[in-house]
């Protein structure tokens, strides 16, 4: 093969893998899919997961406990920025994912996986670093909850189901 044949294909198959890598990162660059609701795993092409004990994001209540209809305040803090991410509150009984977010950051959107607004994940791919939410109890005793967050910094690095301290629910007997 002549060397402008040899150059002809290496600019076809750089240009497919661009056009394809970009055609994915685009589909989830407005949220996670639906398909991520049950273990909060991206599904980006052959990501690189890292230890959730060994990141740079933590997700916190300044409170330890709540009672049923209660509004939690949620804050997840970053060192690095990150362009995607998927929140829910999780029964410590069973993980079943409980409540509902009322409060969102701009970047942010609610998605459904079981109920209306169990979840939030990004809204677009700008760089995200600090933030704050309002995670609404449901109205019945559920018992005690964590928070979990998955993280993707890019298109190839991410961390799953990050958890915070236990919230216990108030008033169990």
């Amino acid at each position: 093969m002549e060397d402008g044949g040899r150059a002809h294909t290496g600019i076809v198959g750089w240009a497919c893998t661009t056009l394809c890598l970009v055609s994915c990162a685009a589909a989830f660059s407005q949220g996670a899919s639906l398909s991520a609701c049950t273990d909060m795993m991206p599904r980006h092409l052959r990501l690189q997961l890292h230890s959730s004990n060994n990141n740079y994001v933590t997700v916190h209540t300044n409170i330890s406990f709540y009672f049923p209809g209660d509004k939690v305040p949620v804050t997840v803090r970053s060192t690095r920025d990150y362009m995607g991410f998927m929140l829910q509150a999780r029964k410590v009984s069973n993980n079943e994912i409980a409540g509902t977010f009322i409060f969102l950051p701009p970047g942010s959107k609610l998605l459904t996986c079981f109920e209306d607004g169990d979840t939030v994940t990004h809204s677009d791919k700008s760089l995200k670093r600090n933030l704050s939410f309002i995670w609404k109890a449901p109205d019945q005793p559920i018992g005690d909850i964590k928070f979990f967050i998955s993280i993707v910094q890019s298109y190839f690095v991410y961390w799953a189901k990050i958890e915070s301290a236990v919230v216990a629910q108030g008033g169990q007997n």
